[in-house]
């Protein structure tokens, strides 16, 4: 089964849609793609083919994302806690995963004329050096496509995330990159391994649980959350309607929230940079007040400078990513 299904809508899909297009529409949804296990035993069929049809359906819910102008989506595909579960099982996700970027591989014709760029959120160190490699290739051929956006977060947990985020703030300050004062709640946000893609506007959890499984925590404090009881391989598109239309209900009062943060996260900051040049003037002035033209300038500049170091960090912290990826797929040329 193909990353991206061709087809067109049907007509009361394509007149559902532009219902649906007429207010305000989601950029980005991520999905719990829950109940693969569960549609196996009600079907009578191995779990792995309950996993099978699961990335079937992820092929069909793109195409729909496509259809509704829907540019990025984040998935599921397979949580750190999952490593947990029987050898059999692990070892049959893993070749699936493994056959699926395969095929990835060999579809890139159809992925640059569409411009979908993959990226895989987690921690590859944990996954086979083989599937370490596929993925990694994936990820190098289609990083220059900026049409769409696909972000399949597999050997990942939310927690794990961000006590990564912290290691890289760490290492940045080791490494003479920022100041311990440059450490922030937006700076971790940015260290997240979901630092190029917006937060979510919608997350849809399938198979009826009501959790988040430890599922982008950080990124979706301010996303509409919708919770359907129908199993992942049986979601439909008008499973899909159903939740853009709650996220629709909802968008005023999550935009104010949106906003509201963000202010509040300006003001943070400005606070912490006044203090840290009142703490400078302090320290190395010569006793004397400055007044409120010099301390603005003072300010302006710690400003520029402490924005200037962030911006190197962030940069070395992506060469060093990209550079992880690019020696794997080097190993695997030599293989």
């Amino acid at each position: 089964m193909s990353w991206i299904r061709e087809g067109e809508l049907n007509l009361i899909e394509k007149l559902s849609a532009n219902i649906l297009k007429a207010g305000p529409m989601p950029k980005h949804v991520a999905f719990i793609m829950d109940g693969n296990r569960r549609y196996a035993r009600k079907r009578h069929v191995e779990r792995q083919e309950g996993h099978t049809q699961g990335f079937d359906k992820l092929a069909e819910t793109l195409r729909w994302c496509l259809n509704l102008s829907i540019h990025e989506v984040t998935v599921y595909a397979f949580s750190i806690e999952n490593f947990k579960r029987s050898k059999d099982e692990v070892d049959g996700l893993m070749e699936l995963a493994k056959q699926k970027f395969i095929r990835l591989l060999q579809e890139q014709e159809n992925l640059e004329k569409h411009g979908v760029c993959i990226r895989v959120l987690g921690d590859l160190t944990l996954l086979p050096l083989d599937l370490q490699q596929h993925i990694a290739r994936a990820v190098v051929a289609t990083r220059t496509h900026n049409k769409c956006f696909l972000n399949v977060c597999f050997a990942y947990t939310s927690r794990h995330e961000i006590a990564n985020a912290v290691r890289e703030m760490a290492w940045g300050v080791e490494q003479g990159l920022i100041k311990s004062s440059d450490v922030s709640e937006a700076l971790l946000g940015h260290c997240l391994y979901s630092s190029n893609s917006p937060n979510p506007d919608l997350l849809i959890r399938t198979s009826g649980e009501v959790r988040l499984s430890d599922f982008l925590l950080w990124q979706t404090s301010h996303s509409c959350l919708v919770f359907q009881s129908v199993l992942w391989p049986e979601y439909s598109f008008w499973n899909l309607c159903d939740a853009i239309l709650q996220y629709q209900l909802n968008h005023r009062p999550l935009q104010k929230a949106r906003d509201q943060h963000r202010e509040g996260q300006a003001l943070q900051q400005h606070e912490a940079d006044r203090a840290c040049v009142a703490d400078l003037l302090q320290h190395h002035g010569n006793g004397k007040p400055l007044d409120a033209q010099r301390r603005q300038e003072a300010l302006l500049n710690y400003t520029a400078s402490r924005e200037e170091r962030v911006q190197d960090f962030l940069g070395a912290l992506q060469h060093k990513r990209d550079s992880f990826l690019t020696d794997l797929t080097s190993q695997a040329a030599l293989a």
